[in-house]
């Protein structure tokens, strides 16, 4: 293999002096020819065929001559402006292949350095962050799944283990069956979600839009979670404008209210408040949603929309971390905009925007 690559660039060299020497050598011969036509006009000189052979040599060895002094400097030239760069690309590229993402090029610098290099290697870095952090988003991926998957599965495992005991009462028996029930269901809503976000991101999903009435989907969503807020006793406020209406993917939106339903309802104590709002601001629709629970730091906020994350642990088993991530990617599909404010102690609010479109009741999708 090394033979035949130092064979290779003896045969390239080759190449380029002979390239080199046949464009010394017409330059050359132009010019003297030029010369001594010139110079036998001018002054009568008269040259015989002894001094134009004797030239003709000089003339010849002052074209291989000049010819392998730029050879080298070519070469010369080319192994610090090009190969020099290009050998930095390939190496830092064969370490990337090797699962090294931590690889980064330094900027071509200097008097022998060609910085017309500098916009590839910058690419090359940026790239090689890119990969970095998806290596990085792909590990904590697994590692999230491996954990959310083998909680559930404990929890059946032992309860399971406990039902096989003859001498449990039956109040005991129904116990470990409904826990046995809230883990399967866990699971599925872990599996459920780990798909949907999949099919998100890889857009296997696309969003097909349809005219419907905004305040009408918001209703229907929120009414579904009517037994949550009788059971914590949560008092709820509505303030819903009529007639707006919006061009978007139904089902998709549907992801989105439920999932900032479910939070609202998840952190909000027994006697807390629950607020929903809907109103148009220009050619927007704007959607709040509005808690009295325990509110998000600012540390936590800026990763609320990352997968697996749960910034309060202490309702960790009542969710897997995917919900918001789920919400977040529907918003950008959808070409909506999300926000969040929340103070800690006090709740948190949820604010999504999005087009709307002014048209009349008769141009409105069927329900």
């Amino acid at each position: 293999m090394k033979k035949e690559g130092r064979y290779h660039s003896i045969l390239k060299a080759v190449n380029h002096y002979i390239v080199i020497f046949l464009l010394v050598a017409f330059v050359i011969t132009c010019c003297t020819m030029l010369f001594v036509s010139v110079l036998s006009d001018s002054l009568g000189f008269e040259f015989t065929e002894q001094n134009i052979n004797r030239a003709a040599k000089l003339t010849l060895i002052n074209v291989v001559g000049l010819s392998l002094i730029f050879t080298l400097l070519d070469l010369l030239r080319r192994r610090f402006t090009v190969a020099r760069p290009i050998k930095k690309i390939t190496d830092a590229a064969d370490k990337i292949m090797q699962g090294d993402f931590s690889v980064r090029i330094e900027p071509m610098k200097g008097r022998m350095g060609d910085d017309s290099f500098n916009p590839i290697i910058d690419c090359f870095n940026k790239m090689a962050e890119e990969l970095s952090g998806t290596e990085t988003l792909r590990t904590d991926f697994i590692a999230n799944v491996s954990h959310e998957l083998k909680t559930p599965l404990a929890v059946m495992q032992n309860y399971a283990t406990m039902l096989q005991n003859p001498h449990i009462t039956d109040e005991q028996r129904e116990e470990y069956a409904k826990s046995i029930s809230a883990a399967s269901r866990r699971l599925a809503d872990l599996i459920s979600n780990i798909l949907k976000l999949n099919k998100l991101e890889n857009q296997q999903i696309a969003p097909q839009k349809q005219l419907f009435d905004l305040g009408e989907q918001l209703c229907e969503c929120f009414l579904a979670f009517e037994e949550i807020w009788d059971r914590k006793n949560i008092s709820i406020e509505t303030d819903i404008a009529e007639n707006i209406v919006v061009a978007s993917d139904r089902d998709m939106l549907s992801l989105v209210w439920n999932n900032l339903f479910s939070n609202a309802f998840k952190f909000t104590p027994e006697g807390g408040q629950v607020t929903l709002q809907l109103e148009a601001e220009g050619d927007h629709a704007i959607v709040r949603v509005i808690d009295s629970g325990c509110g998000i730091s600012r540390d936590v906020g800026a990763r609320i929309f990352d997968k697996f994350y749960q910034g309060d642990t202490s309702h960790a088993t009542q969710g897997n971390g995917l919900g918001l991530a789920l919400v977040k990617r529907v918003v950008d599909l959808t070409e909506c905009d999300i926000s969040v404010e929340s103070q800690v102690g006090k709740g948190s609010t949820f604010t999504v925007k999005m087009r709307r479109e002014t048209v009349g009741e008769a141009e409105k999708t069927p329900e």
